[in-house]
């Protein structure tokens, strides 16, 4: 189990703490450092079952400053792949990955607190 994120994120810190009291081994990347590619963003996209815009940070500075809530709905799904391995601020966080299954943003802790 892999958990994607960004260490200043609070919501990410929560499901940190939330693996640990459960007891779940995993492995963290940080995803300012390590930014996903674009096969890599399509694998992820494809194993969640989730549309491409739930990947997106709709939140973060960086998408805000791009004006990509009107951009977005121009480009194809390779170009939304280009655009989110550009920068990892764009990309919604935190990510869970596992063998099987994707799970991301508020989705993470919801999987967690069920298991």
């Amino acid at each position: 189990m892999q958990l994607i994120g960004y260490k200043r994120c609070s919501t990410c810190g929560e499901i940190e703490k939330l693996l640990k009291e459960k007891n779940i081994p995993y492995s963290y990347r940080e995803i300012d450092k390590e930014t996903p590619s674009p096969s890599e963003l399509k694998d992820l996209h494809e194993r969640s079952g989730l549309d491409i815009q739930k990947f997106f940070n709709s939140s973060g500075r960086v998408y805000r400053e791009l004006k990509l809530k009107d951009k977005l709905k121009d480009m194809d799904l390779e170009e939304k792949y280009e655009l989110l391995a550009s920068d990892g601020m764009l990309i919604k966080r935190p990510i869970l990955v596992m063998a099987d299954k994707v799970f991301v943003g508020p989705q993470v802790k919801k999987y967690l607190l069920e298991k």
